[in-house]
């Protein structure tokens, strides 16, 4: 008996053969690795929503008025500040912030809803009278949740972003414009490249960005499966590959299931990303 034999537990597969390595990319002209970060990305706080949703003690209004004032005051002049299609709690914040929270005109407040007619139209609600605010907008497209979620096939999930980008973009106009747009493939990290781009693509095609009104498109590490550098690989294939990428920001939005959060964000950044979304104290 060896000694991996002895310490695997009885009647369990050796994980060694029961898990497939994380695919690598095939970018064999990478660029990324002799680059240096010589400029700051554009900063997003997450810390009032992904942030307060992983706290074991969420925040209340208070709280999370003084951490929005904090963040002001620190800089950021994008604030992700809740999910208001969510719960009563994130809508009255978000109108708390559009009606008293003495936002500056070059700040703009995000705030994020999944792909359904009945969110969006409460999202906008949220936002009437913000200076332009940042409708972050997602649906999950992983090869898993298209299979066991949403039991759809890529023509399905891609369908479900389009309809909503249309919904945004003709709420948008219809309140007057003004608004700012971005978009997520939920677990980006666990969806195809091909698929992430052809479902990217077809969100670009809707928004129509322009060198005014660029379209974020952020690439969530929604679970951080591989090691840095194949998420530095990813984000220079996408990088390369996006429709009309002189009108996208590609935003980073790394999680640290692994530990290498920051490692993954700072590689990211060499490998062309514009945008970081993230929390003060890496708590999401």
């Amino acid at each position: 008996m060896n000694e991996q034999t002895a310490i695997k537990p009885h009647g369990m597969p050796d994980a060694a053969t029961k898990y497939q390595p994380y695919p690598l990319i095939g970018l064999t002209d990478r660029t990324w690795p002799s680059r240096r970060i010589e400029k700051a990305p554009v900063w997003c706080s997450v810390d009032l929503r992904d942030g307060n949703q992983a706290l074991v003690d969420p925040m209340g209004h208070d709280r999370k008025a003084r951490m929005f004032q904090l963040l002001l005051d620190m800089g950021f002049r994008e604030i992700e500040i809740g999910f208001p299609s969510a719960s009563q709690t994130d809508f009255d914040f978000a109108r708390w912030c559009v009606e008293q929270g003495n936002v500056p005109e070059d700040v703009s407040l995000q705030v994020l809803v999944q792909c359904r007619p009945e969110l969006i139209t409460r999202t906008f609600e949220a936002l009437e009278g913000a200076h332009r605010p940042i409708v972050h907008f997602y649906n999950s497209t992983s090869e898993l949740q298209r299979r066991v979620v949403f039991a759809k096939d890529v023509a399905g999930v891609k369908d479900i972003a389009t309809d909503a980008a249309k919904m945004i973009t003709d709420m948008a106009a219809k309140a007057g414009g003004g608004y700012r747009f971005q978009y997520s493939p939920e677990s980006f990290t666990g969806t195809e490249l091909e698929v992430a781009l052809e479902i990217c693509n077809a969100v670009i095609e809707v928004v129509q960005p322009t060198a005014d009104n660029k379209l974020i498109i952020n690439l969530p590490a929604t679970v951080e499966m591989s090691t840095p550098n194949i998420y530095a690989d990813q984000i220079e294939w996408m990088c390369r590959n996006i429709d009309n990428r002189e009108n996208i920001l590609i935003s980073l939005h790394p999680h640290n299931d692994r530990g290498t959060g920051i490692a993954a964000t700072e590689l990211g950044l060499m490998a062309g990303a514009d945008r970081v979304e993230g929390t003060l104290f890496g708590n999401g």
